[in-house]
This record gives structure tokens, C-alpha cells and sequence, in this order.
């Protein structure tokens, strides 16, 4: 970020920023003003590579990945933006933002207001805020900066005392993240023991884990609205049709809780 910073200031960025084409509605595409939310929204990923299994694929045009994930029928396209641990860059954020509509996730780790301001001048509708990594000022300062400037933030916890921080932060979009920061390790259970606690009128958003259907139907079935997967779809042959896949299997859990 400092070197980006020594290269673009911030008074540049909120410039561009200012001129870009106004944020596209992730809290809408992801059902948040649904009555019913009859349906379990996909956030598909472009990534590159993961400290826990290292590389998974190279990606050579993710904008070409983008389109098959919109045709699928993605909601949200998250692009890994954090070059030293996940291989990704604010130039393949550039390359999947020209190609698709849909609202993009810009998939970082947000520690400064300039980063916030960076994601909307390349075009970013969400970013996200780990609330581990944040204080409660800095998780209200850069959640209250986000919606002015038309974006939404995914606000991913991990334990019960997070997702406390993240709704008293007023966050819409709370995801629950069943990988263990420390070890690694993914708890798929930690999601059910979780979701109760979360407001009914905040998107709830699966994070990690997700390997099929079984995993997605598990997702739904205990309350979530969204689903974030990367690993499953960059892996994969046919990411249009495992999307499909994926959004079917959960609208029959959906179905089946209701």
C-alpha cells in the first residue's frame, strides 16, 4: 500500500474515485431487501493461490473466468487484490471490472481509509473488513467511509464476540469465516454455532469450506444467504455449471428450513 500510495496520493484517489461510474448495489444482489430470500446467492472468486494449499491455478485471463462466473450466475465476483500471499493485483481487479456488470468484491485485507478509497476509483461495489484485523473506531470509521461512497462492505467474523463488534458497527453483510486464522484449519460446524447470532435483516454470508453441494446445502440449511467460494471454482473445468450447481442445491435447503 505504501508504494502505491508514493505513486498515487490520496487526494488523486478520491479524484478518481469521485469520477468513476457509481457503485452497483452488492446489499441488493446478495438479497438484502428480499422478503423471502428464497435463493442462496454466489459469491464467486478469482484467487490465484492461498497460504493454506498454496497454489490452485494460474489464471492467465481472469477476465475470461469473470464472464463464465456471470453466465453461471454469480451475484458478487470477488478478485483477490493482495499480491505476496494470494498472487493477485488491482490489474486483474481492472481486467474482471471492463469485462463484467455484476457487483465485484474487492477481496484484500483493509487496514487504511486509502485502500477504501482505491477500491472505489477502480470500481469496486464491496470490500472487505476482517473484523480481527480492525479496531471498533477503525471497523466504524471505514464501515460508515464505505457507504459514503455508495459501496458495501462484507464484514467477515469468526467467533461470537466478532460478530458482536461487526452489528454494533451497523455492518449489513456479516460473514462467518470457519477457517481458523491461527491454525488454518476449517471447521465447517463453527458456521451453524454462529449464524443464531446474527440480526435476520443482515445478509449472512458462508465463508470457506466449500468443496460441493453437501457443503452448500450445510451453508444453507443453517442460515445462510450467501456462500463464498473460491478454491471449489478456480479448480474446476466447468465454474459455470458448478455455480448452477451450487445455487440449486441451496435453494432446496432453503426451501427445506422455510
Amino acid at each position: 500500500m505504501e508504494a502505491r500510495r508514493r505513486l498515487v496520493s490520496l487526494d488523486e484517489l478520491k479524484e478518481q474515485a469521485a469520477a468513476a461510474t457509481p457503485a452497483r448495489d452488492a446489499w441488493a444482489a446478495l438479497g438484502g431487501a428480499s422478503a423471502t430470500r428464497n435463493e442462496l446467492k454466489v459469491i464467486a472468486e478469482i484467487k490465484r493461490r492461498s497460504p493454506s494449499k498454496g497454489d490452485l491455478a494460474s489464471i492467465a485471463d481472469p477476465a475470461e473466468l469473470a464472464v463464465q462466473y456471470a453466465d453461471g450466475g454469480a451475484s458478487v465476483i470477488s478478485v483477490l487484490t493482495e499480491q505476496r500471499r494470494f498472487n493477485g493485483s488491482l490489474a486483474d481487479f481492472d481486467a474482471v471490472r471492463k469485462a463484467v456488470d455484476v457487483p465485484l468484491l474487492r477481496k484484500d485485507f483493509t487496514v487504511d481509509e486509502y485502500m477504501i478509497w482505491e477500491a472505489r476509483a477502480h470500481g469496486a461495489d464491496l470490500i472487505l473488513l476482517i473484523v480481527a484485523s480492525l479496531s471498533d473506531a477503525e471497523l466504524r470509521d471505514f464501515t460508515q467511509l464505505t457507504r459514503e461512497l455508495g459501496m458495501n462492505a462484507l464484514v467477515e467474523t469468526h467467533t461470537a464476540e466478532e460478530i458482536e463488534r461487526a452489528v454494533a458497527a451497523d455492518a449489513r453483510i456479516i460473514g462467518v469465516n470457519v477457517r481458523n486464522l491461527k491454525t488454518l484449519d476449517v471447521d465447517r460446524s463453527v458456521f451453524a454455532s454462529l449464524a443464531g447470532g446474527i440480526p435476520p435483516e443482515a445478509v449472512i454470508v458462508g465463508e470457506s469450506g466449500v468443496r460441493g453441494v453437501d457443503d452448500v446445502r450445510h451453508y444453507a440449511a443453517s442460515g445462510a444467504n450467501a456462500i463464498l467460494v473460491g478454491e471449489a471454482l478456480v479448480s474446476d473445468d466447468t465454474p459455470r455449471q458448478r455455480i448452477a450447481e451450487f445455487t440449486a442445491a441451496g435453494a432446496e435447503a432453503i426451501a427445506a428450513r422455510v
